[in-house]
């Protein structure tokens, strides 16, 4: 009789023993992690992580501030040629500058203006013109012989800016006895040329964006570096910490004219241009330290 109790209690813990072993095995099966790191069921990356830290990036609201605290202030315009070095993330062929404002533009989470008082908002058929260019081609049928007229949209291709125009203020903040910069616009520029000469007529805006309310936007789109893929910079860190190369063309004057109206007729004026650039760039970096004596 015990001899029969005790293979009965052999059995029932081999039992006992084989089912835990195939639960155990089957819970460390569906514990295994692939080589994605990823469940079959979700989309592939990319990548070895998802990256969220752009597209959780935060703005910093700006300062408060009161009329009585700016007791000086300038407005200067400046141009930003992508074709710089410092500049070439203006200009990727993927997500460009262009590429990104155009599409919230289009999204309607930017309303482009025709000036930059920004006081002109443009209507959809009014950026249209000037995003898409319309033409009528002649096409010749070689079976019916005949012509017909097929009109073709071109849209404005994100390489052919070469340029961007900035609007910002540099004023002096009595409150923290600092001179501080805000950009306001940004405007990118549209170059016409003259095909048949080769030479280039002009370059006009072909919108601009009020900055302030781009900041939001601006800080969940990634700048991309030539040395590391990860580049922890979005395109409001960019502007905000000046991460850029550019120049003077203008800065608020009594006969609101551009630096290159100032000096004409003569075969220095371009260079006289740019040392009245550099003149100007050194007098608003002067200023808050020509408030003080040491």
């Amino acid at each position: 009789m015990k001899f029969e109790m005790k293979l009965l209690l052999k059995g029932i813990l081999s039992v006992l023993l084989v089912g835990f072993l195939t639960f155990s095995w089957a819970q460390r099966a569906d514990d295994v992690i692939k080589e994605s790191s990823q469940p079959l069921n979700e989309k592939y990356l990319d990548d070895i992580v998802e990256r969220k830290l752009t597209i959780e990036s935060r703005v910093v609201p700006y300062e408060p501030l009161r009329e009585a605290d700016v007791p000086w202030q300038r407005t200067v315009w400046r141009v930003i040629e992508t074709r710089e070095k410092m500049n070439i993330p203006f200009r990727h062929p993927e997500r460009s500058l262009f590429t990104i404002l155009k599409e919230n533009i289009d999204n309607g989470n930017l309303i482009p203006f025709d000036d930059d008082r920004f006081t002109n908002p443009l209507s959809q058929e009014a950026i249209a013109s000037q995003l898409y260019k319309i033409d009528t081609n002649t096409v010749y049928d070689p079976e019916t012989y005949e012509e017909t007229i097929e009109i073709t949209t071109t849209e404005t291709n994100p390489d052919d800016i070469n340029r961007y125009r900035i609007k910002e203020i540099w004023y002096f903040d009595r409150k923290h006895s600092v001179v501080k910069v805000r950009i306001l616009g940004i405007s990118p520029l549209k170059e016409e040329w003259d095909h048949e000469m080769g030479v280039l007529k002009y370059e006009i805006p072909l919108f601009w964006v009020y900055y302030p309310e781009a900041r939001e936007l601006l800080a969940k789109e990634k700048v991309f570096s030539d040395f590391n893929d990860v580049f922890p910079m979005t395109w409001y860190d960019l502007f905000e910490t000046r991460f850029f190369s550019s120049y003077i063309m203008k800065a608020s004057n009594v006969l609101d004219l551009r630096l290159e109206h100032m000096f004409t007729g003569y075969e220095e004026a371009g260079l006289d241009v740019l040392l009245e650039s550099e003149k100007i760039k050194s007098e608003l970096f002067n200023f808050e330290h020509d408030l003080w004596e040491y």
